[in-house]
């Protein structure tokens, strides 16, 4: 004889509360240690989710910085280098007449020399006298009081400064004006 099932049997069937309560048969406690994994899991995942977007920021950071900033030791090698070649020109002035081609050289030895340091994000820092002295951007080395300034007056310019990008490679080398010894 088969075995066939009746539906309608099925309701003839004792009904036990506990299955009904707990259908997998996991207890609550088990239930809770689960969910307080899962949560712990996510936990995990959240916070290794926000240490790759923070490395990857501070990759992307790096990269610029190494890219803007990168061959600044070469740029603060080559600034003397210019003020040779600026000071050769200087020292030029009233014998251009002795080597015209000799001057000429050095100016565009110059010039082609702050093209590339302008394709590379350098600017010249040159103060003017009278210009106020910005300690970001000069350095005092010396102070003396002259007549008809104003104090923190540039009164002499050693040397220029150079900006690379927005940080500073070097500082103007300046003279600054003390009060004047007249002056209250």
């Amino acid at each position: 004889m088969t075995d066939t099932l009746n539906p309608n049997a099925l309701s003839d069937l004792p009904l036990d509360d506990e299955i009904l309560d707990d259908p997998l048969g996991i207890g609550d406690d088990e239930i809770a240690a689960l969910t307080a994994e899962r949560d712990d899991f996510r936990d995990r995942f959240m916070r290794a989710l926000a240490d790759a977007e923070n490395a990857r920021k501070r990759a992307e950071k790096d990269r610029r910085e190494a890219e803007n900033y990168g061959g600044s030791r070469l740029a603060r090698d080559l600034l003397p280098v210019y003020d040779a070649l600026s000071r050769a020109i200087d020292a030029a002035g009233a014998e251009r007449a002795v080597a015209p081609q000799l001057i000429e050289g050095v100016e565009l030895t110059l010039r082609e020399l702050q093209n590339v340091f302008a394709r590379h994000g350098i600017t010249v820092i040159s103060p003017a006298l009278g210009d106020r002295f910005d300690p970001q951007q000069h350095e005092a080395m010396f102070e003396a009081p002259v007549p008809g300034t104003a104090a923190g007056d540039i009164i002499q310019v050693m040397s220029n400064g150079f900006m690379l990008h927005d940080r500073l490679l070097r500082a103007a080398q300046v003279g600054v004006s003390s009060t004047p010894g007249g002056a209250a």
